[in-house]
């Protein structure tokens, strides 16, 4: 097969590197298109700007690269961010100028909890909330009040915990890290001392990793409160659990039967079989100031242990709410299938439905799951998939298809300027640059304007 070129169309304005918290570890792009393009072989647009993207890239370039910063550089690829695909460029558009397009675009929404008072001021969801803490611009206004006692969240996946590790660490820790200075002003006056991770199902259902849970118990000034109702019965079951499994476990009873200092400021916990019905106002009715749970029972055990609710509801005072039920992609185009229901891209093995020449790849091909490995090998799968498509003869390589030139030019007619990869550096370096001044890695830009300025100066 002939040599592959792609372009990478970055869906939204500027790509950003966000390093504090473990859920978004990695290059991230708001929005774009990428892609690879070349005089002669076929011609691929991976669209988004995210691991997935990235990964599918360097799957597709044969693995001659193992960085995204490579990835961008190589001279096969192409990156082109500040573009709005299904708005600046449409799918249809891209698919005439590719021989095969992938979507790994990620999930942007948020999922609703459907219960009363979620829209009060002091409910966040926790892509918000991270968003917050990690700069990126559509979520630098948020400004949530840290002056109660007690954090509510809801979920008990990584993002949860990162997010309770963030409410509960030293300010001095937090300094060293590339987190906002904004977001560390607030922080240092932050009132939290206590937050509750909240799931409906059991600990052996529980969606965090080891990784994640043992920063927890090693947070300094911090200890944990769990209850032993919770934990009946765990022992027992320990023997039979896969290791991942049972390691996470163990470290988790470990951690709710010693508790640790008790001389800690501030304490942290696990609530299981609980689920949220109601937001509860205060008196005013203006903002949250508490949360009504519903206690659960299983059905089943192991991971397809379905939680039914008991009838008993158990009230908890909290000022401060954050959902981290999950994210959801959402359509990117009326010429691309979506499955409203899983929220994501229908498709077979990474090929999309009913629609030749069209991938899908990362969590808009499976959902909002998994760590930053399971998006590599998916990523992956998705690449080889493509490239026997092409050895096989299902995709039309015959036909010539102009790529990046004809994709360029026609956003120069919309008057939608683009930043190349040799612009985001210079974001990037003037990133690290003010964040050296403050002695941490980096200090992030917040505004889209500016960045545009200085990729463009």
């Amino acid at each position: 097969m002939k040599m592959m070129r792609m372009i990478n169309l970055v869906r939204g304005s500027v790509m950003k590197i966000h390093g504090l918290s473990r859920a978004s570890r990695c290059l991230a792009a708001e929005g774009g298109v990428r892609g690879l393009s070349s005089s002669s072989g076929p011609r691929v647009c991976i669209v988004g700007g995210g691991p997935a993207g990235f990964y599918t890239a360097q799957q597709l370039l044969k693995n001659v690269i193992n960085t995204f910063t490579q990835t961008a550089q190589h001279e096969r690829c192409s990156f082109h961010g500040n573009v709005n695909v299904g708005k600046d460029v449409t799918i249809d558009e891209l698919r005439q100028a590719y021989h095969a397009v992938v979507l790994s675009y990620g999930a942007e929404g948020n999922r609703s909890m459907g219960i009363p008072g979620e829209d009060l001021p002091g409910v966040f969801s926790a892509k918000d909330f991270v968003g917050w803490y990690n700069g990126l611009p559509s979520n630098k206004e948020l400004r949530p009040d840290l002056s109660c006692e007690t954090a509510v969240i809801l979920g008990q996946g990584n993002v949860a915990l990162d997010v309770a590790r963030i409410l509960l660490a030293p300010v001095e820790m937090l300094k060293e890290t590339d987190i906002t200075q904004n977001a560390l002003k607030a922080l240092a006056g932050s009132k939290v001392r206590r937050v509750l991770i909240v799931g409906r199902r059991g600990p052996l259902q529980i969606a965090c990793t080891i990784k994640e849970l043992r920063e927890m118990v090693n947070l300094p000034n911090s200890r944990a409160d769990m209850l032993p109702a919770d934990f009946e019965g765990i022992a027992e079951a320990l023997k039979d659990l896969p290791r991942p499994r049972k390691r996470l476990t163990e470290l988790m009873m470990k951690a709710a039967k010693e508790g640790g200092d008790d001389k800690a400021e501030k304490c942290w916990g696990f609530r299981f079989f609980r689920s949220p019905v109601e937001v509860i106002a205060g008196a005013d009715g203006k903002r949250a100031t508490g949360i009504r749970l519903a206690l659960n029972k299983l059905e089943g055990s192991g991971e397809s242990a379905r939680a039914e609710v008991t009838g008993q509801m158990e009230d908890v005072d909290c000022g401060l709410i954050i959902s981290s039920i999950g994210y959801k992609s959402i359509p990117i185009d009326p010429a691309v299938p979506f499955d409203p229901r899983r929220a994501i891209v229908p498709n077979e093995m990474g090929r999309v439905q009913d629609t030749a020449g069209l991938y899908c790849s990362g969590w808009v091909k499976r959902g909002p799951t998994g760590v930053i490995a399971t998006t590599m090998n998916d990523s992956f799968d998705t690449a080889r998939v493509l490239i026997q498509d092409m050895e096989a003869g299902k995709l039309d390589l015959s036909v010539n298809k102009p790529g990046a030139q004809a994709i360029t030019a026609l956003l120069q007619t919309r008057g939608v300027r683009t930043v190349l990869f040799s612009q985001w550096e210079k974001i990037n370096a003037e990133e690290e640059k003010r964040g050296k001044f403050l002695g941490k890695p980096r200090e992030k830009l917040l505004d889209v304007d500016e960045m545009l300025k200085i990729a463009w100066s």
